[in-house]
């Protein structure tokens, strides 16, 4: 009875380790996957702060895009740059038209013979300005120079009203217009004082015809401004025109002196 009583409560510790391991295995094994065991709550470094891409040096020959805040703006970034022409002006002188005067002078003839004196018209009524890159040289497409030939006036209106209706047509071609090309003997940069001379090639627009003319200029630095007279010469038929001429009696020669004296200043 004893030992069967030992041999009962054997068994019976043996069922209860056994219950326990059951109890194990059911909650570590079967065919769920295992639960991660969570790892202690230890505090971690702080992660250094990531580098700017922009700021991670790349290849040599790749260059870097650094991107960087927008300058203040100086006074020289807030100017408007010049274009076109007026950013390589070295100069603009305009006419002043209350200084300048344009003429025409023609010798006349009585019975084919030279008279000792000029037939002259003249007027004021002149606008243009001639435009100077900064190396001397002419800007030809921003020069102009043009003469209202209705306002022309001699010392005798018989005269002015038959060269107008008649020669000059100024009905139908009422300016004269001078484009200028190239200044050859300008001395450059101009003198601050002082006489100089040049000769001024270009086109001349009269009667409707262009053709190129040459003026010799003659000048004076006066200050700012600069004075001076300028010829050419030039004949009816290189323009088309016909000679003014009274049958037998009178009439001009065929060759014509154009002058104009100038003032000129530069424009603001």
């Amino acid at each position: 009875m004893r030992t069967q009583h030992r041999l009962g409560a054997l068994f019976e510790r043996m069922a209860i380790i056994a219950a326990i391991a059951a109890l194990l295995l059911a909650a570590c094994g079967g065919s769920a996957a295992p639960t991660a065991t969570p790892l202690p709550a230890t505090p971690l470094a702080p992660s250094p702060t990531p580098m700017p891409t922009a700021l991670i040096p790349g290849p040599v020959d790749t260059p870097t895009a650094v991107s960087t805040a927008s300058p203040t703006p100086t006074r020289a970034m807030m100017a408007t740059p010049a274009t076109g022409s007026e950013a390589s002006a070295g100069l603009i002188f305009r006419i002043v038209p209350e200084q300048s005067e344009a003429r025409y002078r023609v010798r006349e003839q009585l019975l084919g013979r030279s008279l000792p004196n000029d037939a002259v018209g003249s007027t004021r009524a002149i606008e243009g300005r001639i435009v100077f890159m900064a190396d001397g040289a002419i800007d030809s497409a921003q020069s102009r120079v043009t003469v209202d030939l209705t306002t022309l006036r001699s010392d005798e209106a018989r005269r002015d009203n038959y060269i107008k209706q008649n020669t000059l047509e100024v009905a139908r071609f009422p300016k004269a217009e001078f484009q200028p090309t190239a200044a050859r003997g300008l001395p450059w940069p101009l003198p601050q004082s002082g006489e100089f001379s040049f000769q001024l090639e270009g086109n001349l627009t009269v009667h409707g015809v262009t053709k190129p003319v040459v003026w010799d200029v003659r000048a004076t630095v006066d200050g700012s401004r600069i004075t001076g007279t300028a010829t050419t010469t030039v004949t009816f038929a290189d323009f088309g025109m016909t000679q003014p001429r009274v049958p037998i009696v009178l009439s001009v020669e065929e060759t014509i002196t154009l002058e104009l004296d100038f003032t000129v200043e530069p424009q603001s």
